[in-house]
């Protein structure tokens, strides 16, 4: 708990820092209570449509808000590999209240951002993990690998946009 919350401090401040000048962005929603296993259905199916739709061969895991594993599915084809990987990007949106994405930017921008390199964590810091968020809560997350980065972080986002 005390890595999470030093990561989630230190992210906090390099948002921050990497924002000096700009309109701060809005705190990270509150967890809520774990997504229900209907709920992850209906996450799960959008994004796998999204998925089939694009011709993507994808695994695609669904975390409630305390980091439980609650689904997984690996499509035909899809690298075994991105077991692990999909797991992980959902860790580390559920864990850090924000997209992957966010993480893998604020990494890349260097300065305070890379001292989440340091940061202990079964999270992957890489797009692809999206928090799926109801009623102003972040009920869980969806993590998504078997294509590039931007074509996981479509098919999680398909799938946590679903239930909005």
């Amino acid at each position: 708990m005390r890595c999470f919350l030093f990561a989630l401090s230190i992210l906090g401040v390099t948002l921050v820092n990497s924002n000096v000048g700009a309109q701060q962005p809005s705190p990270p929603p509150p967890y809520g209570l774990p997504i229900s296993f209907n709920t992850a259905k209906t996450v799960m199916a959008a994004a796998e449509a999204e998925a089939a739709k694009n011709n993507w061969d994808m695994v695609i895991t669904i975390l409630d808000s305390g980091g439980n594993l609650v689904m997984v599915h690996k499509m035909d084809n899809a690298p075994l590999g991105s077991i692990a990987i999909s797991r992980d990007k959902a860790r580390t949106a559920v864990e850090f209240k924000r997209p992957s994405k966010a993480v893998e930017d604020a990494i890349a921008g260097g300065g305070a951002g890379l001292r989440l390199l340091s940061v202990r964590s079964s999270g992957v810091f890489v797009e692809g993990g999206v928090p799926i968020i109801i009623d102003g809560k972040i009920v869980g997350s969806i993590g998504t690998s078997g294509g590039t980065s931007g074509q996981d972080g479509q098919v999680s986002l398909a799938g946590a946009t679903a239930v909005k």
